[in-house]
């Protein structure tokens, strides 16, 4: 007789990897994985803004040529895979400058940034807006960012070194798929755990 508990909940699933991957996604889907994203493209933006266009990196082996020459390849720095990489290992510590921004018109709730760079020359924001939760906040967006990066770092770094334009979008529409699937996924196999009293 087929058994459809037995189909969905495999008895080689362990309760405690499901219980904790069920814990971990809905912390990123309570505090929204959008705005993380955004931030995430957001600061990578910025940082690659403040990169000489004319700085350039060789890429590739250095392999010579039958007649004994060496073929070199360059490609601008600021989209290098080299320096996304090195500028996505620093890009969560940046989720302390976020909090959460409330619209006076359309009372829409979003992290922006707070913090001025240096480059901003004194244009502050209206902190009126924006709800400060204490390191509880940052921490919590920090958390979303590294699981994002974590998880999409060869996308983001693919997106970043051919695409100017839209890479928000297509990042965050993707992230937010991915995210929503693994959630439907996880709530699934959490039914398979056993209830405890």
């Amino acid at each position: 007789m087929y058994n459809q508990h037995s189909q969905r909940c495999p008895s080689r699933l362990n309760p405690t990897a499901v219980a904790y991957r069920v814990e971990k996604f809905l912390i990123l889907t309570h505090l929204t994985v959008e705005p993380a994203c955004r931030a995430i493209v957001d600061e990578l933006n910025y940082s690659i803004s403040q990169i000489d266009p004319k700085k350039t990196i060789h890429v590739g082996g250095f392999r010579l040529n039958p007649d004994g020459s060496l073929t070199e390849k360059k490609v601008p720095l600021a989209r290098s895979e080299a320096n996304l990489s090195e500028l996505l290992d620093g890009v969560c510590g940046s989720m302390s400058d976020y909090a959460l921004h409330v619209d006076p018109d359309t009372k829409k709730k979003q992290y922006k940034r707070f913090a001025p760079r240096s480059s901003d020359a004194g244009d502050f924001p209206d902190f009126n807006n924006f709800k400060f939760d204490g390191p509880e906040g940052s921490n919590a967006l920090k958390f979303v960012c590294e699981s994002i990066v974590e998880e999409f770092e060869d996308d983001i770094i693919s997106l970043f070194a051919k695409e100017t334009n839209h890479v928000v979008d297509k990042l965050c529409n993707e992230v937010s798929g991915t995210v929503s699937d693994m959630l439907w996924f996880l709530s699934d196999q959490a039914s398979c755990l056993p209830l405890t009293a």
